[in-house]
C-alpha cells in the first residue's frame, strides 16, 4: 500500500468542518439590533463571515449604514460575542462527510489540527460540545498567538505543524484567509465548494477544490 502523501491536515473552522451560519447569523442580528440597524437573512450573513466574528460585524454595519465609534463598535462586539457563546452549538453541525472523512485520516495515522481566526475560547466550546475536540492534536483560534498573527500569516499553521510533530501539511478551507496563510506557510490548500467564501471559489487559488468531504482523502492522494 502507497505511503499516504501527508503527515498532517490542518483544517478552518466555519465553513469548512462545520456549518456555523445558522448560529452567527442571530449573534450578529442581536448587534445590529442594538444599533438600529436592519438584521439580516442566513443567506445574507452567510456572505459576511471570514477572519472572525470581528470582521462579521465590521462587514455588517458596512452594508446597514457604516461604521460606528470604537467605543459603540467595541460594546457591539461584546454584546455579539456574548450572545454567540450562550448558541454556539444550538444549530452548528459538521458538514456532511466531515467525521468520516477525519476518521479516514485518523486511520492512516495522520495528524489533525484545527487553525481558524475564530477566537480560541469559543473554538474550543464549539469543538468541546460538538465532540470533536478528540479528534486534533492542535487548535489555534484567531487570537491564540496575538491578532497580528492570524490568518493569512502563516504562524498558526507552523506552530500547528511543529505541534504535531512536523512532516509533510496541507490546509484544507474555505476562504482568502485559508489559501493565503497555506501559501505563506509553503503549503498547498485545498477549498470546500460550499463554505463561506470571500471570492468566488476559482478565485481562490487553492491547488483542488472538493465538493463533499467524501473527496477529501482521495484529493489529497493526488496532489
Amino acid at each position: 500500500m502507497a505511503t499516504f502523501p501527508f503527515d498532517i491536515v490542518l483544517f478552518d473552522l466555519d465553513g469548512t468542518l462545520v456549518d456555523s451560519s445558522l448560529d452567527l447569523c442571530p449573534a450578529l442580528n442581536h448587534a445590529l439590533v442594538m444599533e438600529g440597524r436592519p438584521s439580516q437573512s442566513p443567506a445574507q450573513v452567510r456572505q459576511l463571515i471570514g477572519g472572525g466574528a470581528m470582521a462579521m460585524l465590521e462587514r455588517g454595519l458596512n452594508i446597514t449604514g457604516g461604521p460606528v465609534s470604537e467605543e459603540r463598535f467595541e460594546e457591539l462586539s461584546d454584546a455579539l460575542l456574548q450572545h454567540y457563546w450562550a448558541h454556539i452549538a444550538d444549530n452548528t453541525v459538521p458538514f456532511d462527510g466531515v467525521l468520516g472523512a477525519l476518521d479516514e485520516l485518523d486511520d492512516r495515522g495522520v495528524k489533525l489540527a484545527v487553525c481558524t481566526n475564530k477566537s480560541e475560547g469559543p473554538t474550543k466550546q464549539l469543538l468541546d460540545e460538538l465532540d470533536l475536540t478528540r479528534r486534533f492534536t492542535a487548535i489555534y483560534g484567531g487570537d491564540s498567538l496575538g491578532r497580528e498573527k492570524a490568518k493569512p500569516k502563516p504562524d498558526m499553521l507552523l506552530g500547528a505543524i511543529r505541534d504535531c510533530g512536523g512532516g509533510s501539511a496541507v490546509m484544507v478551507g474555505d476562504s482568502t484567509f485559508d489559501v493565503n496563510a497555506a501559501r505563506n506557510a509553503g503549503i498547498p490548500a485545498i477549498a470546500y465548494r460550499y463554505g463561506y467564501h470571500d471570492v468566488p471559489v476559482a478565485e481562490l487559488g487553492a491547488d483542488a477544490v472538493i465538493d463533499h468531504f467524501n473527496q477529501l482523502v482521495g484529493t489529497l492522494e493526488s496532489l
